[in-house]
């Protein structure tokens, strides 16, 4: 029999008063091509990503007119990031630096080996802790400096083996005068690991094991 819940009970098992989406810091320290990435101005003007997703195609076998699913091959899907644009395009620049290195646009020769052009990322999701609110992992909240208290992220989702497919048009026009340029891009993703995370960026599963 189902027994009726109260408030009280509802509140006390949403820990941290629930993860907020906007409380996020995307990290591409393993950027392919571009000398000057600026990993530090890209987690200020990363504007949105998603958590990745992961499929289980079910295969199906008939048998006597019922059908049996089985899980057959994990795929990964697509990750992508919006960016703010500002005025000297620096992180745009970088990015096409990127997809330039993996398809020359001058004869389309390109790297022969996957490894020189894939990179990794991470997703962090943070917390409404006054240590961990705006920091980045390994110093304080409004510390710019990069020193003071450590923290860890909520959640790590740790992207490898990733290469940019797509860079989205800006829109321009006159009639946009009160709005700021962003842009997408679009990675492919080998696989993403969820876990914890550490201040040098090793993700590890849920039992501490390093897994990468």
């Amino acid at each position: 029999m189902a027994s009726l819940k109260t408030i009280t009970q509802f509140k006390s098992r949403l820990a941290g008063g629930g993860a907020r989406p906007n409380l996020f810091e995307v990290n591409i320290n393993d950027f392919k091509y571009a000398p000057d990435w600026d990993n530090e101005t890209f987690q200020f003007l990363c504007k949105a990503t998603a958590m990745p997703a992961s499929t289980i195609t079910p295969v199906e076998i008939p048998f006597r007119g019922r059908i049996l699913k089985v899980a057959g091959d994990r795929t990964f899907d697509t990750w992508s990031v919006t960016v703010i644009n500002d005025e000297d395009f620096k992180l745009r620049t970088s990015f096409e630096q990127w997809m330039n290195g993996i398809s020359k646009l001058s004869d389309a020769s390109g790297p022969s080996n996957p490894n020189s052009y894939m990179g990794n990322a991470t997703v962090n999701q943070l917390g409404r802790s006054p240590e961990g609110r705006f920091g980045t992992a390994g110093t304080q909240a409004g510390d710019a400096s990069g020193g003071g208290a450590s923290f860890e992220p909520l959640r790590t989702y740790y992207m490898d083996g990733i290469f940019p497919t797509e860079i989205s048009t800006i829109d321009l026009s006159y009639e946009s005068g009160d709005a700021i340029e962003e842009y997408t891009v679009t990675f492919q993703v080998q696989y993403w690991i969820a876990g914890s995370n550490t201040s040098t960026g090793t993700p590890s599963d849920q039992t501490g094991t390093v897994i990468v």
